[in-house]
């Protein structure tokens, strides 16, 4: 049993695990998460993450202890077979009140591009430089230019793929949405929200 009184237990800052983070001050970030406490992860050790591992194995991390997971433009860089393994670690060191958000190139999308032979043309302007509908298939070409292998996509998403991935955890909730920015984003929640006002509130905080 824990010494510290309970009113300073339920002040202290909540956990966000920033999985694949990249540079520090880099990430974006929702405002929900100005105040808590971000442990960055990544693979890539010239990233001075906070804790270098693997997606598929969060084993510094234990169980039950995260608030929230975060992982933007992450899992593509997984094989689909291991993108399972991730949501499984992801799952177990997520609080029994703690959710999930990922964000996704939508594929489904991209498809478009590809038929139309556009796939030479820029989708958006990330703070990295502008994305082209190729970068968004395999992986950002400027990163994988300076030898950083690790930003390949190995697997992609279209909403029912991803839907299916997420629901191999028993989340008791997965909110999935389709952005104007040519993402997927979802959020995953250990319990449902109470009501819709709850479920509403956590979706805008996350500007989803």
């Amino acid at each position: 049993m824990s010494d510290t009184p309970a009113h300073q237990q339920d002040k202290r800052p909540k956990m966000l695990i920033n999985l694949g983070a990249g540079e520090k001050g880099a990430a974006w970030l929702p405002a929900m998460f100005a105040d808590w406490r971000e442990v960055r992860v990544d693979v890539d050790a010239t990233m001075a993450p906070d804790i270098l591992a693997d997606m598929t194995d969060l084993s510094a991390i234990e169980s039950g202890t995260a608030d929230a997971v975060w992982v933007s433009h992450g899992i593509e860089h997984l094989y689909l077979f291991e993108v399972s393994k991730a949501i499984a670690e992801i799952y177990r060191i997520l609080a029994d009140d703690g959710f999930f958000c990922v964000i996704v190139p939508d594929l489904q999308i991209i498809a478009e591009y590809i038929a139309s032979d556009r796939l030479h043309e820029v989708v958006y302007q990330s703070p990295a430089g502008p994305v082209i509908a190729h970068d968004m298939l395999f992986g950002f070409g400027p990163y994988l230019a300076q030898g950083r292998s690790s930003m390949a996509h190995k697997c992609g998403f279209t909403p029912t793929l991803l839907l299916q991935k997420l629901q191999e955890a028993p989340f008791a909730e997965i909110v999935l949405q389709r952005r104007a920015s040519q993402e997927l984003a979802a959020v995953a929640c250990k319990r449902a929200p109470a009501d819709e006002a709850e479920r509403a509130a956590l979706l805008a905080a996350l500007q989803l």
